[in-house]
């Protein structure tokens, strides 16, 4: 069974930085984008950034700037490197990926991190 995990949330001043990782485990065939979204309360889940299998990455405007994506094929891990936060950045984020299995594709969902950010 192929799960996601994310790892690396936390409580941080504003300005403050921190860097979430997304591991995949069970039986991996082959991983396409990967991505994060993140959901505040009250609020609807949200694109964060994405990145492709060959490394092409695309960035809500809200983050462009502050926020890095990068994935290492090897481990089959997606990072989100967070830099200048706010407290509007404050949510559950949530990985994503697309598992191929031969020509069967489907997306998975972590449980999320919750990241906080104080004034």
């Amino acid at each position: 069974q192929v799960q996601f995990v994310e790892s690396g949330g936390g409580l941080v001043q504003a300005g403050g930085s921190l860097r979430l990782s997304c591991a995949a485990s069970g039986r991996i065939f082959s991983i396409d984008a990967m991505g994060w979204y993140r959901q505040a309360p009250g609020k609807q889940r949200e694109l964060v950034a994405t990145i492709t299998s060959g490394g092409n990455t695309n960035y809500a405007d809200s983050v462009k700037g502050r926020f890095t994506i990068s994935r290492d094929n090897a481990k089959n891990t997606v990072y989100l490197q967070m830099n200048s936060l706010k407290p509007e950045d404050t949510a559950v984020y949530y990985c994503n990926a697309d598992h191929r299995r031969f020509v069967s594709t489907t997306t998975y969902w972590g449980p999320g991190t919750q990241v906080t950010v104080s004034y």
